[in-house]
């Protein structure tokens, strides 16, 4: 089985920290959400091991890949999706599949305008992918940001961690497995404790971010089929805006599926690969 070579370099220096999740069968490249890692997809491609050969990472400032000096850029997280397309197509001989996670799902988007060959198909969930007059009143502070900022960073243990978190929203929704996978490769241990590594102000940073770039004005560009699917569409949130999305692509395909929210791949791993899986096919 060919893999692809971890670190994969990125622009400004950034060398992206890159995961095999194992597998066997066609590769599929997994991109994370804002504030989370490559692993915490760890349940949901369990379900897919008998199909593909996953492979995760980490973008700038999350997980173990480091966070550049400077302000958080959409673009550049772009590139990161661009450096690692790139290097699963030198790794696997052709353009692979890969599934994206709300801002991983945009990110996708962005390599796969930039890079038309690297992907065979895509599967996004709520994409954060915004009309240029954006989803929240002008000057309206984003909620998540704000709540990234006040976000715990440090605990006793990974343990007290997985308790802190499973008591509050929206963690406590995630299945035990994802919750492990989540706290387990997301913290890092000291002698003081477990920190995450994702700082809440990069989190934060990220959020409000979210809706400066331009891929909305892209879509019609990009060829490659794309499933975009959304859980409960509600105002101001992603699943609001990811029908538009799918209308915009040319080989654009939509889904809703109002029983979930947008962390279903943790919620709802099973049913979340049997989605991807169905696609992929």
């Amino acid at each position: 089985m060919r893999t692809v070579g971890s670190p994969v370099r990125s622009t400004s220096g950034v060398d992206l920290a890159v995961h095999d999740l194992g597998g066997r069968g066609a590769p599929l490249l997994v991109s994370h959400a804002t504030g989370f890692h490559g692993r915490c997809y760890v349940p949901m491609v369990a379900e897919l091991a008998d199909r593909f050969h996953a492979i995760a990472f980490d973008y700038r400032g999350h997980g173990d890949t480091p966070r550049p000096d400077g302000p958080v850029v959409w673009d550049r997280y772009g590139d990161d999706a661009v450096a690692m397309g790139e290097a699963m197509l030198a790794a696997f001989g052709g353009p692979v599949a890969a599934f994206g996670h709300s801002m991983g799902g945009a990110c996708l988007l962005m390599a796969a305008h930039r890079h038309p060959g690297l992907f065979s198909r895509l599967v996004v969930f709520e994409p954060i992918v915004f009309p240029p007059a954006g989803i929240r009143p002008p000057g309206d502070e984003s909620p998540l940001a704000a709540g990234a900022r006040r976000r715990r960073a440090t605990f006793p243990s990974y343990e007290a961690a997985i308790e802190n978190f499973a008591a509050k929203p929206p963690l406590r929704g995630f299945t035990p497995a994802a919750l492990d996978a989540y706290v387990r490769f997301g913290f890092r241990e000291d002698a003081d404790g477990v920190h995450l590594k994702c700082r809440p102000e990069t989190e934060a940073e990220t959020f409000e971010g979210g809706g400066g770039h331009a891929t909305w004005n892209v879509l019609a560009e990009i060829q490659t089929p794309v499933l975009v699917v959304a859980g409960k569409v509600e105002p101001m949130q992603p699943s609001n805006i990811a029908a538009g999305v799918a209308e915009l692509l040319p080989n654009g395909t939509y889904l809703e599926l109002p029983e979930l929210d947008h962390f279903a791949p943790m919620t709802h791993p099973a049913e979340m690969a049997a989605l991807v899986a169905g696609y992929l096919a």
